[in-house]
């Protein structure tokens, strides 16, 4: 209306909205405030006994209508595979599950790999586990579910922080992988940054050690572990939502 309207700028015009209008009697009270004036009523209603209400009433007064949604639909409902939920305010609910997307990816970030720990008391899954074992992108992708989720790596020689054992174990989610997959991971991740691929990093000793310790500081918080070997990033995701009662976010 405002870019239709800037077309008559040598004219002086005002828009006014009138909101919450969702049953017929609404309409009509719409309709007799807008009789006698020189106006136009546009209208976006999704739900057709409102649209065909208003299309009646303006008809019967006089009252210049345009129908903004219905021709919308109407063609959408050409090309889509199903019919159109007729829900009033479902693109409102659409930004708000953008947002709280936006919020939780924002929240991986900030917590993510341990760098904050004050965060995971707010999270509503906290990821640990040795180096490679997908921590992160583990945390992105559950963000993209409205999940808000923190890692943190466990390491030997490095106490975990005190406010990982104030976290309701259920809360906890470790993740394993055995350690001959570890090595080729590791390996494989020095070749590609141009390193020595027999380094300590991916030595069998040192994993065997950091593998042993995770599953020492597992077993202290009594939370559960996910053994991620061989799977992809969206099939250990699907497991954790399933395992934290998340389902519904999929």
């Amino acid at each position: 209306m405002r870019a239709a309207l800037s077309q008559f700028s040598a004219h002086e015009a005002k828009i006014r909205r009138v909101p919450f209008v969702a049953e017929p009697s609404h309409v009509e009270e719409v309709l007799k405030e807008a009789e006698g004036k020189n106006c136009v009523l546009a209208y976006t209603f999704v739900l057709p006994e409102l649209r065909q209400a208003v299309a009646k009433g303006a008809a019967e007064r006089g009252i210049p209508a345009v129908d903004i949604m219905g021709p919308i639909l109407g063609a959408l409902e050409g090309i889509m595979p199903g019919p159109p939920e007729l829900k009033a305010g479902l693109v409102h609910r659409l930004d708000e599950e953008y947002f709280e997307r936006m919020e939780a990816i924002d929240f991986a970030v900030r917590y993510d790999n341990g760098k904050d720990p004050r965060g995971l008391i707010w999270a509503d899954v906290v990821l640990i586990g040795i180096s490679r074992t997908s921590k992160t992108p583990l945390s992105l992708y559950l963000a993209h579910q409205k999940i808000r989720s923190a890692n943190l790596p466990l390491v030997p020689g490095v106490a975990p922080p005190d406010e990982l054992f104030l976290i309701p174990p259920e809360k906890i989610i470790g993740l394993t992988v055995s350690p001959t997959k570890l090595g080729e991971i590791r390996q494989e991740r020095l070749r590609t940054m141009g390193l020595e691929a027999h380094a300590d990093y991916a030595s069998t000793a040192r994993i065997q050690k950091e593998v042993a310790y995770a599953a020492e500081i597992m077993a202290r918080l009594k939370c559960r572990v996910l053994d991620v070997t061989n799977m992809a990033v969206e099939e250990i995701a699907t497991k954790i939502i399933q395992m934290i009662g998340k389902g519904d976010n999929l």
